[in-house]
């Protein structure tokens, strides 16, 4: 498991952590995850590389 902390929250959730990969069927290729907020439990699907947008995530809990 990974946390991320969203850099503008919306619907107060601000903490994530990654709880699933989704892999293609060779489980080789990583095509999105599984993000859960921490404070309500809500899980969004996304595509992995959305997190290296440094204006929308931050790696860690801030």
């Amino acid at each position: 498991m990974t946390k991320w902390t969203a850099v503008e929250p919306k619907r107060k959730e601000r903490h994530f952590i990654v709880t699933k990969l989704i892999c293609l069927t060779d489980e080789i290729f990583v095509v999105a995850c599984v993000l859960e907020a921490v404070i309500n439990k809500n899980n969004y699907e996304m595509d992995w590389r959305e997190l290296k947008d440094t204006k929308v995530w931050k790696t860690g809990w801030e």
